[in-house]
């Protein structure tokens, strides 16, 4: 399904533009030439031009010899604007940089590098082809440099979604034209679900399948996995009731063997949501995930067909994220 057969039937300027939008390539580095760069008057430059009709009359009718030359010196301004507007944009180069993954309902922010090869240009602007213009990105891009804009919009779902068409234009040097260009990245954007604002905490951690149990304990309380003392453990793992005794028999320091206690596991699991919509489970496992990850714990993520895992890291987090965004 293309973009014109989403608008309403009735509105034929957007059906038309929705289909010669939809046959441009798709492509993340688009160079603008003579092909695909378009200029029109802007409403300044319609009522500029009307001044210079009204002003021809009126030195024709009246014979006016400095009329003639005011009217003639303002059209030829206007013509050597409508080609400096035009070439403003023409030889640019444009690239998207790799897109970042967002959140539904946050920003998701594009990074498009210009590159000038000779002229400086002035005044280039981006913005989503459906954007309003207040929207526009300016910039300008030195001679033979590179100059980066940012257009940010908000996806509102979940999922893996193609980069929206973006449009470029400039209006100078004196407003009069508007060039601009039509431009279809090729990256898609990956939109995770919507974090959940107030998330319950984490559930409780439960222990391994298989682990190493708990350390028994003796009567008077103290912890009977130990192990030979080793240089540079902390003061706080020395048994140091057996240490007394060590001191009167002779024996060895002895340092508390943590490895004897059970490892616990974290697993954010879709049964321990609650009775929840489908998308509120998402975004509340996307809450518990960034929350796991804040605080550096091993944790893995259940889902319905889904299993990861426990892991801990930069990677884990991808992973789950992406798990979450793409589930079905």
């Amino acid at each position: 399904m293309n973009a014109a057969s989403l608008v309403a039937p009735w509105n034929v300027r957007a059906r038309v533009r929705g289909w010669l939008t939809s046959r441009l390539p798709r492509t993340d580095t688009q160079l603008l030439t003579q092909g695909n760069v378009y200029i029109l008057p802007t409403r300044a430059g319609w009522m500029f031009a009307a001044t210079l009709v009204v002003l021809l009359l009126a030195s024709v009718n009246y014979q006016l010899n400095l009329g003639y030359v005011l009217t003639f010196l303002l059209a030829g301004s206007g013509i050597v604007s409508m080609h400096i507007t035009h070439g403003t944009l023409r030889g640019l180069t444009l690239h998207l940089r790799p897109v970042a993954p967002a959140f539904a309902g946050s920003p998701a922010v594009l990074d498009i590098v210009m590159s000038s090869p000779s002229s400086p240009r002035f005044g280039v602007g981006l913005r989503l082809l459906d954007a309003p213009p207040s929207t526009l990105a300016w910039t300008n891009v030195p001679a033979g440099g590179q100059a980066t804009a940012h257009v940010s919009f908000v996806p509102a779902a979940r999922g893996r979604h193609e980069v929206p068409t973006l449009s470029a234009e400039t209006r100078f040097p004196l407003g009069l034209f508007r060039a601009w260009t039509v431009w279809r990245p090729l990256a898609q954007l990956l939109v995770y679900p919507r974090v959940e604002a107030d998330a319950p905490a984490l559930p409780a951690a439960r222990p391994a399948a298989g682990g190493p149990t708990q350390a028994r304990r003796s009567e008077g309380g103290e912890i009977e996995g130990v192990r030979a003392y080793r240089r540079g453990d902390p003061l706080k793992l020395i048994a140091w009731k057996k240490a007394a005794q060590a001191l009167e028999t002779g024996a060895e320091l002895v340092s508390r063997d943590t490895s004897t206690s059970a490892r616990q596991e974290l697993w954010l699991d879709w049964s321990a949501c609650g009775p929840i919509a489908t998308e509120e489970r998402l975004s509340r496992l996307t809450a518990w995930t960034l929350a796991a990850h804040r605080a550096d714990a091993d944790y893995g993520l259940l889902l319905p067909g889904v299993e990861i895992e426990p892991g801990d890291g930069e990677a884990q987090r991808t992973r789950c994220l992406e798990a979450l965004a793409l589930w079905r």
